[in-house]
């Protein structure tokens, strides 16, 4: 496999920093919308996959190794997803992209994150998959998104920095890649520490929050989990995730 070297991979992000910074608002919303998507695919199937796993480490390590799939999905088929536009900074930093655009782009495509993202969670709702396991599936999501909303502000914020370190890293290393295979392979690893170490991302969180506000409406699913749910509500989805996570996010 050939590769850019170091020194080459910053104008690779560069560039694409700037040809993002020029797409129209339609072109980042729908391009986000498939990212937000592709993230909660990823989200799904590796929530489907450990459910059941009575080893939570082994469980995560699973986890991690599945979930790489929704980022190689959005670099190769050519998503938008905001945690790998964090980067678009190194352009605004060399003074190529203005403020303006660089908030432009995070607001849209955030939107269209989120868009694609809560789509997916209905879909998977309306599916009749949580079904599976006598409800287990569903019950195992539903308590991801409870303990997303149980977090410090500080627990909350921190992890949304490590996990963002290691995406930029996954795009900064498919920046280094000259064909499929090396973007694959540069991705994969730091994706899948950040999901075992269980650091948290704000746009797989759309998904699962989504998920367990939906699941939450689901008798069964709260019976087989056998907890509370009156902490998941819309607001703590906001205000306890989303925000700090963002913001840890972008610092990462």
């Amino acid at each position: 496999m050939e590769c850019y070297t170091p020194k080459e991979i910053p104008y690779n992000a560069l560039n694409t920093g700037i040809r993002k910074a020029q797409m129209s608002i339609s072109q980042m919303i729908i391009l986000g919308i498939m990212a937000g998507a592709y993230i909660g695919f990823a989200a799904e199937a590796s929530t489907m996959a450990v459910h059941d796993f009575s080893t939570v480490g082994v469980g995560r390590f699973l986890a991690g190794i599945i979930f790489g799939a929704g980022l190689i999905m959005v670099v190769i088929c050519g998503g938008e997803v905001f945690l790998g536009n964090v980067l678009l900074w190194v352009g605004f930093l060399e003074k190529k992209i203005t403020a303006k655009q660089l908030l432009r782009n995070w607001l849209w495509v955030f939107t269209g994150n989120l868009i694609g993202a809560v789509l997916l969670a209905w879909m998977m709702n309306a599916s009749g998959l949580w079904k599976i396991n006598d409800y287990m599936s569903g019950a195992y999501a539903l308590k991801i998104a409870l303990s997303k909303v149980n977090l410090t502000f500080s627990e909350a914020f921190f992890r949304g920095v490590m996990c963002n370190w290691l995406v930029c890293l996954a795009v900064w290393m498919a920046y280094a890649a000259k064909d499929v295979t090396g973007k694959i392979l540069g991705i994969f690893f730091p994706i899948m520490l950040f999901i075992t170490s269980g650091f948290e991302n704000s746009v797989a969180n759309m998904y699962y929050l989504a998920a367990g506000l939906f699941l939450k409406a689901s008798p069964a699913a709260v019976a087989a989990l056998g907890a509370k749910t009156g902490s998941l509500t819309v607001s703590s989805v906001v205000i306890n995730n989303l925000i700090p996570v963002t913001l840890g996010n972008i610092v990462g």
